[in-house]
């Protein structure tokens, strides 16, 4: 099969010898990677996945039995809906660039590396997942997500192929190298070197760490680098359902230990089998405090670059915004002055990461509101989830060298110390949450730490075949 058969895209690959011969080059080292790196166990299974074939509403999600080495990862793009300007900054108004400017050359690979570089990482996180999975449903949509992931790095890859030369080519290759965890050889951002080896943890990763993902994407969408906007505006049509497994598989974990606290003549859900309450609020403390530190510091020149030239904007930045230019606002910063906490006006264009950051946290709210309802709805009301301030266990930006408790407030390190057993997962903690974490791999069955969906994918029941085994 050549690689125009092997690829679905609608960049005209067949085309371009030059970019073919790179790509015929890379994937065999992408396929050495998924084998190394992807899911450990399970390369030989029939998995009912969706492949992207072609970015119309008929093609764009087909559903059938595929083995994971031969998923077709595709390379797509947005088709263009006339001529695009760039949408904000000094450059607004002028014609969007096919082309990279020389000047922002170096601006714009360093984005790009670093959204590829998320990719893999998070594939390398989540590979002996598969092995403690909580049932076939849970299995298939974290393959589902992995091979996403996989088709993520595809298109990222295009782009320094196709318009960074040399360059790009040996970024490309180091996408491959670097390993999530890795002493010598980490990946780029310190969240997709977290270990995510249980199910409570990929949920959350999925849940904030992916959400982090959609904002980035969507300020990426508008960029004034057309072949980016286009490539990240089809990566969030798939972006969509890692926030959907995230969310609603903390629902369930949630709702089956709401379930087990209620049954319990203790109201203890562990002696349940399931996870209780306050053990959840602990991940979705540990996992929020490093998903928002990928937005960036809340003070940036970096940002303000980003945004004054037109290579990234903010969340629906066209719909939601009148002025495009950052020049006429300001914003207000809760900072740390004299041991208190003040707020200070920082010009708009130097707080566009906190702007990015203020849209995912209000997601986030959104999204703990509904866990609550899920508690409330067992007759539980005297807990609920929170999602934590934003300057609670930072490690970068203008909080990290203060302690902040998960309400937001001001204290000592000492302090924060004694109160680290109660907000973030102990040793003791992680140890039963793995002890729970035994696989179920019959059809329609489900662990007893977590709930049954609602509904199956795409139309077919809970209880579906979603995984077929070789051997087991």
């Amino acid at each position: 099969m050549s690689l125009t058969d092997s690829i679905p895209n609608n960049v005209d690959l067949g085309s371009d010898r030059k970019l073919l011969r790179a790509l015929e080059k890379w994937q065999p080292n992408f396929l050495e990677w998924w084998k190394d790196m992807g899911p450990e166990g399970f390369q030989e299974d029939q998995i009912w996945l969706r492949t992207a074939t072609s970015v119309d509403a008929s093609g764009w999600a087909h559903y059938d039995y595929v083995r994971m080495p031969e998923y077709r990862w595709g390379i797509f793009l947005t088709p263009r809906a006339g001529e695009r300007t760039v949408g904000f900054g000094d450059n607004a108004k002028y014609k969007a660039w096919e082309e990279v400017p020389g000047e922002l050359r170096g601006i714009l690979r360093r984005i790009i590396v670093t959204q590829a570089d998320t990719e893999p990482a998070s594939v390398e996180q989540q590979r002996l997942l598969g092995k403690i999975a909580p049932s076939l449903y849970d299995l298939r949509n974290l393959f589902q997500v992995n091979v996403e992931e996989g088709r993520h790095l595809w298109a990222m890859v295009h782009l320094l192929h196709q318009y960074f030369g040399r360059d790009g080519r040996e970024e490309a290759e180091a996408l491959l190298e670097r390993r999530s965890g890795d002493q010598d050889k980490p990946r780029i951002l310190s969240t997709f070197n977290e270990p995510t080896d249980e199910w409570l943890s990929f949920f959350c990763f999925t849940m904030f760490t992916d959400r982090d993902g959609k904002y980035q994407l969507s300020s990426l969408s508008e960029s004034g680098f057309d072949p980016l906007a286009r490539a990240t505006q089809f990566m969030l049509t798939e972006e969509a359902f890692h926030l959907f497994v995230g969310e609603t598989g903390l629902d369930r974990i949630v709702r089956r230990a709401a379930e087990a606290t209620v049954k319990d003549p203790n109201g203890d859900a562990r002696n349940q089998g399931a996870i209780d309450l306050p053990t959840i609020q602990k991940w979705i403390n540990f996992w929020f405090s490093s998903a928002v530190e990928l937005f960036g510091g809340e003070i940036s020149s970096n940002a303000a670059d980003y945004f004054a030239t037109g290579v990234k904007g903010r969340h629906h930045e066209q719909k939601k915004y009148e002025e495009h230019s950052g020049l006429q606002g300001i914003y207000g910063m809760t900072l740390v002055k004299d041991g208190r906490l003040t707020q200070e006006d920082v010009p708009l264009r130097n707080a566009m990461n906190e702007v990015l950051r203020d849209e995912y946290v209000d997601d986030c709210e959104r999204a703990c509101a509904r866990w609550n309802k899920t508690i409330r709805e067992h007759g539980i009301t005297d807990f609920e989830l929170r999602i934590p301030s934003r300057r609670f266990n930072r490690r970068m930006g203008i909080y990290a060298d203060h302690r902040f408790d998960p309400k937001g407030d001001l204290i000592s390190d000492a302090a924060f110390e004694r109160g680290c057993a109660t907000w973030l997962p102990t040793q003791e903690d992680r140890d039963y949450v793995r002890s729970v974490m035994v696989p179920c791999y019959e059809p329609g069955q489900f662990a007893p730490w977590i709930a049954p969906p609602s509904k199956g994918v795409k139309g077919k029941p809970v209880d579906f075949e979603y995984v077929k085994f070789t051997a087991r």
